[in-house]
């Protein structure tokens, strides 16, 4: 333990992407962050990603859900294995299927069986006691980017935009001490998933890099109508998607355009995500991969009436903060604080989520 009751705590998270395992070091007491620590990531091999994509829709006793979760222990274990000790680690698992309202929530791998290969006490499947609750379970960072946004010193709202494979909005009130009640929180769109699946499927290649493709693409206006006018986005939140988010209907369209609409109905569905904010936020700071995407990125910015930034441009580091995430959840499930609240995903009242497993 550190001083001040502040913990080194770990933290994992593997996308809907299925790109691989990010994991990051965070010094905190669940409440304030007083330092970063080391990360790494880990790729997923093309036959670990096969067998991913293989089970997404699966739920647990399926054997394909049993493939999914081997991949994903290992996976975490051979990463986390070359930090130095911890105290304690948060670690999300791969989602294979989410229906809040429904079957519930599952994110393959054992919190017990990483414990144990680790040594170290272990915090996971942080969605279901939020579900099993009436939340959405999704999305399960705000609170950490409010932690952010306070660590930064920011004095006004401000809007943390994570592109993964799905893309979701955390509007935060950093005057407001306690996240509980300075989020709100919600998944408004697809992703990276569809314009990866694009290129896996048509191109074979991962991912349109730096949007390069899309760029020279025309998006289709008529297609994108038709997306935008999915009730989903009229929707009041919070609320979530999975990895099937709705997307634009790009059948028949040449690969340039098809990405190029792609990337245009990620852009809309941040646009849109305008219209329920509390305040209008001075910035927005965009996290996860879709960063990288040049294209996409100015797609966004053309959409939004305030600066449009990545983290790095405050000092973060993008590729980590789903990672770190996890490990400022963990610190608070440690601490008996909740995790998400009415305003993050929709639960009666703020809850904690997470189960700890000791070696």
């Amino acid at each position: 333990m550190l001083k001040g009751g502040v913990m080194r705590v770990l933290g994992t998270m593997s996308g809907t992407s299925l790109d691989g395992v990010d994991a990051a070091v965070l010094m905190t007491d669940g409440q304030e962050i007083q330092g970063f620590g080391e990360s790494a990531y880990r790729p997923y091999t093309p036959e670990e990603r096969a067998v991913l994509r293989a089970a997404l829709g699966a739920w647990p006793g399926e054997s394909r859900a049993e493939a999914a979760a081997e991949v994903v222990d290992l996976a975490h274990a051979e990463l986390l294995a070359g930090f130095e000790p911890v105290e304690l680690v948060g670690y999300h698992g791969q989602t294979l299927a989410h229906e809040p309202g429904g079957r519930g929530t599952h994110q393959a791998g054992s919190g017990q069986i990483l414990a144990e290969a680790l040594g170290w006490p272990v915090v996971w499947d942080f969605r279901s006691t939020d579900v099993r609750l009436g939340g959405q379970g999704a999305p399960l960072a705000p609170f950490y980017h409010h932690a952010l946004a306070r660590y930064l010193g920011l004095e006004a709202p401000v809007v943390f935009l994570n592109i993964g494979g799905v893309a979701n909005v955390t509007w935060c009130d950093p005057r407001i001490p306690a996240p509980e009640h300075a989020c709100l929180a919600f998944d408004c769109g697809p992703g990276n998933a569809p314009m990866d699946d694009y290129c896996a499927t048509h191109l074979g290649c991962a991912r349109d890099e730096n949007g390069d493709r899309a760029a020279r693409g025309v998006p289709n206006e008529a297609r994108l109508e038709a997306f935008i006018a999915h009730p989903f986005f009229r929707r009041i939140p919070p609320k979530s998607l999975d990895r099937a988010a709705p997307m634009p209907d790009v059948a028949e369209l040449g690969p340039e355009d098809a990405l190029a609409t792609l990337a245009a109905g990620v852009a809309a569905g941040v646009a849109l995500a305008f219209e329920h904010f509390p305040e209008a936020p001075t910035r927005v700071l965009v996290c996860g991969g879709g960063r990288h995407n040049a294209t996409l990125m100015a797609m966004v910015s053309a959409g939004c009436d305030c600066p449009v930034e990545p983290v790095e441009a405050a000092g973060l580091d993008g590729d980590m903060i789903e990672a770190q995430a996890f490990a400022y959840l963990a610190a608070r499930v440690a601490r008996g604080l909740p995790t998400s609240a009415p305003g993050t995903t929709g639960v009666a009242a703020p809850v904690g989520g997470g189960t700890l497993s000791q070696p």
